[in-house]
C-alpha cells in the first residue's frame, strides 16, 4: 500500500508515522508513506500555496495549482477510472463535506494501492480539486480542525491496521470495536475471544487479579471458555446498549443476545 500525503506541513507527520503500527509496517515493506510539500510545487519567490477567494469572504483558500501539479508527478490513472474502481487508487480531499470515516469506509480503503491524501488548510480548497481531482472527500467527524493533517494520519492508522500482516495476530482486527460481522456461531463454538461483530468492545482486564480492593469479573478467572464467552458478549451488548445504542440496528444478534437486551432495557 502507497500513501501520499499532500500538505504544507511535511514534518507534522514525522511523529505519527514513526510509532506503533504504522512504523512497523512501513519496517516491514507493507506501507510506503511519501509525504509531499505543496510549497515545492509553487512558482513565485514566496511559495505561495494559498489566496483570497473570489467574490470575497474571510479567511484564505488553498490554490489548486500547486495540488494539480504535485499529483501530475505521481503517476496516477485518470480520475474516471479511480471513480469506476478500474484503478485500485483513490485521490481523497480530507473535508468536513465528505463521507465520515467509519470501519467499512477504512476496510474499502484498504483494498487499494494507493491512496492520496490532500490536506486542506486555512478555509478550505478551491473548488476545482474537488470536482475535477478527488474522486472522493473523507471527513473524521462533525467538528472543525486547523487542518487535514490529523484526518490524515487517522486515516493511516485505521486503514493500515487492516492490511494483511500490519497486526501481530491477524485476528484482532475482527475482534475490535466496530467491526461488523455475523455472530459466530460455529459447531465447535466461538474463539473464547469472542469478536465484536459491531459492537463496542468488551471491558478487559490482566494482572493482578485483585487491585486495591477491585477483583477481576469472576467469569473471567473460572477457566470455562463458554463462560467466559457468553460474559464478554453480554458486556459487550451491555456498554453498546449504554454507549451507543444507534450501532445495535447493524449488528446481527441471536435470539440469546435479543433475550438479554430486553432483559437489560427493562431493568433500566
Amino acid at each position: 500500500m502507497f500513501f501520499d500525503m499532500l500538505t504544507i506541513f511535511p514534518d507534522f507527520f514525522r511523529g505519527p508515522l514513526d510509532y506503533g503500527i504504522v512504523r512497523r509496517a512501513r519496517e516491514a515493506g507493507l506501507v510506503e508513506v511519501n509525504l509531499h510539500d505543496l510549497r515545492s510545487y509553487t512558482k513565485d519567490k514566496h511559495r505561495t500555496v494559498d489566496d483570497r477567494p473570489f467574490g470575497g469572504g474571510e479567511g484564505m483558500v488553498l490554490k489548486p495549482e500547486p495540488i494539480f501539479e504535485c499529483t501530475d508527478t505521481l503517476g496516477l490513472n485518470s480520475r474516471e477510472a479511480r471513480v469506476s474502481g478500474e484503478a485500485k487508487q483513490s485521490v481523497i480531499l480530507l473535508s468536513p463535506h465528505g463521507r465520515k470515516l467509519d470501519q467499512d469506509l477504512a476496510a474499502e480503503l484498504a483494498q487499494m494501492e494507493r491512496i492520496v491524501l490532500i490536506c486542506g488548510r486555512y478555509e478550505g480548497v478551491d473548488e476545482r480539486v474537488s470536482e475535477h481531482l478527488a474522486d472522493r472527500e473523507v471527513s473524521i467527524g462533525d467538528y472543525v480542525l486547523s487542518g487535514g493533517e490529523l484526518g490524515a494520519a487517522v486515516i493511516v492508522d485505521t486503514v493500515t491496521r487492516l492490511i494483511p500482516g500490519a497486526l501481530g495476530n491477524e485476528a484482532s482486527a475482527q475482534q475490535e470495536s466496530f467491526t461488523a460481522g455475523v455472530v459466530e456461531r460455529s459447531s465447535e463454538g466461538p474463539d473464547s475471544t469472542c469478536g465484536s461483530g459491531g459492537l463496542l468492545d468488551y471491558p478487559h482486564y490482566t494482572r493482578p487479579a485483585e487491585y486495591r480492593g477491585m477483583a477481576v469479573p469472576e467469569a473471567l478467572v473460572s477457566g470455562n471458555h463458554d463462560e467466559i464467552r457468553r460474559w464478554r458478549r453480554e458486556r459487550a451488548l451491555e456498554k453498546t446498549l449504554r454507549n451507543r445504542p444507534d450501532l445495535l440496528g447493524r449488528v446481527a444478534l441471536s435470539e440469546e443476545d435479543r433475550e438479554f437486551i430486553a432483559r437489560t432495557s427493562g431493568s433500566r
